[in-house]
Order: structure tokens, then sequence, then C-alpha cells
């Protein structure tokens, strides 16, 4: 008969290896990471370049380098519509990831429990409410990744957080694009 903490153990490390060797694939992509080369492939391999860029949005989703460079090179290489649309897509489907990552986390840390005694009243934010989610995530520099790791963390329904995910990026990506193009006009 198995030990109900056996089980337990085995199901945590069965939640957490995935995670881990996921983050530890994003690392060494991040390592190696390098946007002239990619320049060239997409250039090589027009049919392939764009799984190769919503590949990169998602590997770069848990590391500390943005997704913007990709986001600038596929508007130089596909205008200003596929660039929009690629980069809400890679950053949704990234968003998604870490998400997953962060319900992992708070299976693992059983938050539930624990998310009372936060400090700043942390565990009272409003997570499940779409107008905060909507607003954190416009937060510059780590709210985005913070919106999608502790979204998965409060548990937040999966509905509203992919809707509010996606309007997000929709929106962060055509004001980053836009804003390329204009500076982009202004050099020319």
């Amino acid at each position: 008969m198995i030990n109900s903490g056996t089980a337990s153990d085995r199901e945590k490390w069965t939640r957490i290896i995935p995670v881990i060797l996921f983050v530890l694939a994003a690392t060494i992509f991040a390592l190696v990471f390098d946007i002239d080369a990619l320049k060239k492939f997409l250039q090589e391999n027009e049919k392939l370049g764009l799984i190769i860029c919503l590949a990169a949005y998602i590997l770069l989703s848990v590391t500390i380098i943005p997704s913007e460079p990709i986001t600038f090179l596929v508007l130089a290489w596909k205008g200003p519509l596929p660039a929009i649309l690629l980069a809400a897509l890679g950053n949704t489907v990234a968003a998604l990831v870490e998400f997953v990552i962060g319900g992992n986390i708070g299976d693992l840390a059983d938050f539930e429990a624990k998310k009372e005694k936060l400090p700043f009243h942390l565990g009272r934010l409003p997570f499940n409410s779409p107008v905060f989610l909507l607003l954190a995530r416009m937060l510059p520099g780590f709210g985005p990744k913070f919106v999608s790791i502790a979204g998965g963390v409060y548990k937040v329904p999966f509905i509203t957080y992919l809707w509010t995910t996606a309007v997000a990026n929709l929106i962060g990506a055509a004001v980053v694009v836009l804003g390329g193009t204009g500076l982009i006009k202004l050099f020319n």
C-alpha cells in the first residue's frame, strides 16, 4: 500500500520537474540568444520564422529578457499588423505558461493556507477582478510577469485570466508596434 505522504511527494515532483526543465531550457536560450542570428534565420526561412518567433516569446517569458526585440524584429520583417498579431499571440501564450507555473508554485507552497500572512496585505489583492488584472498588467517592468505568476498562484478563473491577458497584450502590442513604426518613420 502506498503511503499518502509518498504519493503526495511524487505528485509534487511530477509538477515541479517540468517547470524546472522549462525554466532551465529558457535560461539556456536566453544565454545564447542572438537577435542578429535570429534575423538572418528569419530571412532565410520565412515559413518557419513565425513559429520560431512564437517559440522565442514563450521561452523569453520565464527570463528577465523582454520580448520587445522580437516584436521589433517582426515589425521590420513583416510589417505592423503581423507584428501586432504575433506579439499579442506570443505574449498571451507566454503569459499562460507563467500562469501554469504560478499555479504549480501555489499548489506546492500550499499558498491558500499562507496568503493571509503575507506582508503589505498582498493576500488581499483583488486578483479575481478583471479591472485589477488589466491595470496591474500595465505596470511597467515586472507588472505583466507578476500578474501572470500571481494569477496562477491565486487561482484566478482561467477564462477571466485569458480574456484580460489577451486584451492587455493586444493593446500593449499595438502601442509598442505603432510606437516603433512612428520612430522608424521619424528617422527615415
